[in-house]
């Protein structure tokens, strides 16, 4: 969890600095570029940052780059005010953009940005989607996925233990590997670790539990299938998170 903690701080820190920075290297082009182009290069810094996965860098980074945008390309020059029409629609374009693009961006890193091609797989994320979408408590959101985890992953079986980090169990990672001892695992010459592997559930940057998975002697899933159990694992994180946050 300190990992993904870190990566969030590093994201942010990013979002922060590289906006400011793109910024000051455009500023002596100011009076041969138009704001328009100005705006453009920073939302592609804005989507730089995003791709670290970070849904509150991509945030920062977007307000930040509006708020440099004002700040060194509009009139009056390094103030935070705004008096031409054009610009202040150029400077609000460049913040709804940049914030849409980090939501995509961070959600695409979040997802491996793996295309998933085979049917079966693409029917099962289906499945669990409707099921947790139509589900009336994260329990039965739980326990389904773990279900689909011992077929998908070719199990001896799977549980869910909530809010429990006890232990230092080879763990699959969200990039579909796995380590043991922070050492990665050869799955494909020795299958998948006989002792129990923990994948963590996260839902909107909270840790909510992990499932722990049973391996048999002659469990090698590829590499694909492992992607598809990060992503069930984040649909279970998802109903958790809602039922956190839903109403009394």
């Amino acid at each position: 969890m300190t990992r993904y903690l870190n990566r969030d701080w590093l994201a942010i820190a990013a979002g922060v600095v590289l906006p400011l920075g793109a910024a000051a290297i455009l500023l002596p082009f100011r009076s041969s570029w138009s704001n328009t182009n100005v705006a453009l290069l920073l939302v592609v810094v804005v989507v730089g940052v995003s791709a670290l996965g970070s849904r509150a860098g991509g945030l920062v980074a977007a307000v930040s780059a509006a708020a440099w945008f004002d700040f060194f390309f509009t009139v009056p020059y390094y103030r935070f005010v705004i008096r031409g029409t054009d610009d202040i629609t150029t400077a609000l374009l460049l913040l709804v953009t940049g914030l849409a693009t980090s939501q995509l961006a961070a959600r695409a890193r979040r997802l491996k940005v793996v295309t998933v091609t085979d049917a079966g797989y693409l029917a099962q994320l289906h499945e669990t989607a409707a099921m947790s979408a139509a589900a009336r408590s994260p329990d039965a959101v739980v326990e389904y996925i773990n279900e689909q985890l011992v077929r998908l992953l070719g199990l001896e079986a799977s549980r869910f233990e909530l809010g429990s980090l006890l232990g230092h169990p080879p763990r699959l990672e969200p990039d579909g590997s796995v380590v043991a001892g922070r050492i990665p695992w050869n799955i494909e010459a020795a299958g998948l670790p006989l002792d129990e592997i923990e994948l963590r559930v996260f839902g909107h940057g909270r840790y909510y539990g992990r499932f722990m998975l049973q391996a048999r002697p002659d469990s090698r899933p590829s590499l694909q299938a492992r992607l598809v159990a990060v992503t069930l694992a984040e649909q279970a994180g998802h109903a958790l998170a809602g039922a956190t946050t839903a109403p009394a």
